[in-house]
């Protein structure tokens, strides 16, 4: 048992080194297997780059732990420094990175859903400034050089280094606590307290094993007890943490748990709003008037599909589907803030924000009304820019849309029921269960934009 406590290779070793590496290949199927199987697109912004930053984390928090207890250090071999591994790759660029990463999250809850606005500092900058302790007492170690042989450091250092790691526990639990009377709709603060529990739970055994291995590293079992489980719950924080509560603070499309397998194609179904997505069949038979407002014209269903058919062949797209999004924003109850701030946060990062997938052509001073709103739920939250963009839609694609192909099906699908509905109505029966000619997927995540053959001009004209 000495042989093996000092060289490795007992049969616990191996137990945890393949928990180690199933938590890895874990690891890493959950972070691209969504996009694989789902065909999620990746997301711009820090709700892709944390989540990857997160995964960084976690590896390199494994590494680290794995490389202290089965390598042996030369100092030679600069990838075989104990500062290299045991201060920096464990802690700057493993576990006060993860935590680092998680603190950034919570605080862009508190600001969205507590304050009703959008966080005041960039969370790369945010991430940056909470960081810097973590380097600063990395260098200073560093410089001190504390660590012995077998890279461990005595009592006197061990006690600042754990309490920096319960320093960022606590700081969870706080701002954990400052949205715990917000009523989240995907279980956001249920998944955050539960990482909180899984890191304090790992950072109690790692003093622990830390401290059995500095009071008695003569003992040949308690050194291999504390390897196995260093290991052992290492594997298990970093991929209970990136289970857990890992997407931006809307519906989580990461997770692959059964309980979120159910998909929503918009953001106005997974919210819940009564009557989301087109429903055509159900919608009144109405004429379609040209010479009627084109705002008007667009409150009818039909007609916005339609004509969002139209707008998406000529690559111009996006502001209809900003309008019929905002219509869903609107049905949700003033009295009910927290489902508004989620459409409104969906609505700011699709089509508002700078390099937004859908990025609506309007003025600066309009998108920066929105981006520095002090209230997410207001009713006129996004009024003045629907105002731009309904004189874009009437300069430009109204015009050509009424010499469109698609003006022509809608006008021939609403004659068409219109004497099927007459011909129902006189005889009880229904003659001509047609379905509507027109497609066009609800599904504004998804969408591909496929240039057809219509009278479609140049929409490029730019608002200063």
């Amino acid at each position: 048992m000495a042989a093996c406590a000092s060289k490795g290779g007992c049969p616990s070793d191996y137990v945890a080194l393949s928990i180690a590496v199933v938590s890895m290949i874990l690891l890493l199927l959950k972070a691209t297997l969504p996009y694989l199987i789902h065909k999620i697109p990746r997301p711009k912004g820090s709700s892709f780059w944390l989540v990857a930053i997160q995964v960084l984390a976690s590896f390199n928090l494994l590494l680290s732990i794995i490389a202290l207890n089965f390598l042996k250090f030369r100092k030679r071999h600069w990838w075989r420094s104990c500062y290299l591994w045991a201060v920096w790759i464990e802690g700057p660029l493993g576990f006060g990175l993860l935590l680092s990463c998680r603190i950034t999250q919570i605080f862009q809850l508190y600001y969205i859903f507590v304050k009703r606005r959008l966080p005041p500092i960039r969370s790369y900058i945010f991430l940056s400034l909470i960081l810097l302790p973590w380097i600063a007492s990395a260098a200073f170690i560093h410089i001190r050089k504390p660590l012995n042989y077998r890279c461990h450091m005595g009592t006197v250092w061990i006690i600042p280094v754990m309490g920096l790691h319960a320093l960022y526990v606590v700081a969870l639990i706080a701002f954990t606590g400052a949205v715990r009377h917000v009523e989240f709709r995907f279980h956001e603060l249920k998944d955050l307290w539960r990482g909180i529990l899984v890191s304090a739970a790992s950072i109690g055994i790692w003093v622990a094993a830390y401290v059995m291995n500095e009071v008695r590293e003569d003992i040949s079992w308690l050194e291999i007890a504390s390897r196995f489980l260093l290991l052992v719950m290492t594997s298990v924080l970093v991929l209970a943490f990136f289970s857990f509560s890992i997407s931006q603070p809307l519906i989580s499309l990461m997770s692959l748990r059964k309980k979120d397998h159910k998909e929503y194609k918009t953001m106005s179904q997974a919210l819940g709003i009564h009557d989301s997505g087109i429903h055509l069949q159900r919608e009144p038979i109405s004429i379609i008037d040209p010479d009627e407002p084109l705002d008007k014209l667009l409150l009818n269903r039909r007609f916005r599909q339609s004509f969002m058919e139209f707008a998406d062949s000529c690559l111009a797209g996006e502001s209809v589907h900003f309008y019929d999004e905002v219509q869903q924003f609107d049905k949700i109850p003033i009295q009910d803030p927290v489902r508004r701030i989620y459409m409104a946060r969906h609505i700011i990062e699709k089509y508002i924000a700078a390099g937004a997938p859908r990025e609506v052509n309007i003025s600066h001073r309009i998108r920066q009304e929105i981006l520095s709103s002090n209230d997410l739920s207001h009713a006129d939250l996004f009024k003045n820019t629907l105002g731009e963009l309904m004189q874009l839609m009437k300069l430009n694609l109204a015009k050509d849309y009424w010499s469109s192909m698609y003006f022509m099906k809608l006008k021939e699908e609403v004659n068409m029921r219109t004497v099927d509905h007459e011909l129902e109505h006189a005889s009880g029966w229904n003659f001509s269960p047609r379905l509507s000619s027109v497609h066009c997927s609800d599904d504004p995540f998804q969408h591909e934009h496929s240039p057809r053959n219509s009278a479609c001009h140049s929409h490029n004209s730019k608002l200063q």
